[in-house]
């Protein structure tokens, strides 16, 4: 109905789009403008992590709609839905992430980390990792590891370092000439990788010893997808600047960073409007978030994401799937060849499962559902993706 208005009027990230024609959601499934459902085993990408239409949250959507939407730009008016949700927030966050400055996007809320780091400590050096990625805008852009995707763009930010995910030996790269050190909690674009060895807490401890900043992305991997509300409380490592988005509010356009009360003070003086923004912290996204938040701290849905994570280990057992890696329900299903990974993901959908790719890793299949999936659900998508595993022939074509 809509398929050559968009390809005509609206702006294409890959010459290739998947072109669901969506009609409506509900719970784990996208439905198309025909009616077939469609398994969602991606969340919007890891950003629906209540489902579609939870009713908590859209209850607080039109509840918040019918008092007033957009009144006046960031930090300016006291606002309940974004108070309530930051206090609640730091609640369950270590004393030292106090305060939370909201904004619309996981590339922002790095952006602004990054203008903060350097500001407290008066250095310029961000060191992140090879493989990284941390959004798309010029700053998050330059801490991407990988060159390709970089070159079209530059000049980027400059005294920018790199260092190698779990390589331990690389430590040495972060000086006293360091702002910040810059890392995923879990390498997610790299086909995600968590940290081994004790790494971060070996991070943390180099950052002290050189007065350096850690901040953590946590854009994916929070928000109780790997089993705790941040997947740093797995890893015995509490950043000084935690960065988040994505599950943040159920499918809304969200964003924050969150660091100590006078850390974050230094945005309001020596410039005061230090980092400024319009429409974060939008009253309608804050009454999401902080549904979104009581949502999962007051239910057993994040404990549940180890059980079913249990549950797509148990299932996902073929000689093409080489393993599976990740915690909770941020998953990916490696496979032998890319070659096998693109059949897989095409060939689902076409059969109403939805799966997506990583950004950088062609051989593995994004599995990050909602946490609210049931286990049926769960054991029928893995049915089907075994089923389409086993039809596979070297000689396919996608």
């Amino acid at each position: 109905m809509y398929k050559d208005d968009f390809f005509i009027h609206q702006a294409q990230t890959s010459p290739h789009p998947l072109g669901l024609e969506v009609s409506h959601a509900k719970g784990s499934y996208i439905y198309d403008q025909e009616g077939k459902a469609h398994l969602d085993f991606v969340a919007g990408v890891s950003a629906c992590g209540l489902g579609h239409g939870h009713p908590r949250v859209i209850g607080a959507i039109k509840e918040q709609v019918e008092k007033y939407m957009h009144v006046m730009v960031y930090g300016e008016y006291v606002q309940r839905p974004a108070v309530e949700f930051t206090k609640l927030l730091a609640a369950h966050l270590p004393k030292t992430l106090e305060t939370t400055y909201l904004v619309n996007s996981g590339t922002e809320a790095m952006e602004g980390a990054i203008k903060l780091a350097r500001r407290h400590t008066g250095r310029s050096q961000i060191i992140a990792a090879n493989h990284a990625y941390h959004g798309n805008t010029m700053g998050s852009l330059s801490l991407m590891g990988y060159e390709e995707r970089k070159s079209a763009f530059r000049p980027l930010i400059p005294d920018v370092r790199f260092i190698n995910f779990n390589v331990a030996e690389d430590l040495d790269k972060i000086t006293e000439k360091t702002a910040a050190v810059v890392l995923e909690t879990i390498q997610g674009g790299a086909g995600f990788i968590l940290p081994e060895n004790r790494y971060l807490e070996k991070v943390r401890k180099r950052c002290d010893e050189m007065g350096a900043l850690l901040i953590l992305d946590e854009i994916q991997p929070g928000f109780g997808r790997t089993g705790k509300l941040f997947a740093f409380e797995h890893f015995n490592c509490v950043p000084d600047i935690l960065v988040i988005g994505k599950g943040m509010a159920s499918g809304l356009p969200v964003g924050a960073f969150v660091a100590s009360k006078e850390m974050m003070a230094q945005l309001q003086h020596s410039p005061k409007l230090g980092h400024i923004t319009t429409f974060g912290g939008n009253p309608v996204i804050a009454a999401a978030s902080l549904s979104t938040l009581q949502e999962l701290t007051e239910t057993d849905l994040i404990s549940q994401t180890l059980e079913k994570e249990n549950l797509f280990r148990k299932l996902l057992v073929h000689p093409l799937i080489t393993e599976v890696r990740g915690k909770g329900l941020m998953l990916a299903a490696m496979l032998e060849t890319r070659k096998v990974a693109d059949y897989l993901i095409l060939e689902a959908a076409k059969r109403g499962l939805i799966l997506f790719w990583l950004l950088f890793e062609g051989r593995a299949a994004r599995i990050s559902p909602p946490l609210t999936i049931s286990m049926k659900e769960i054991e029928a998508g893995c049915d089907l993706i075994i089923t389409i595993l086993n039809e596979y022939k070297p000689d396919t074509v996608n």
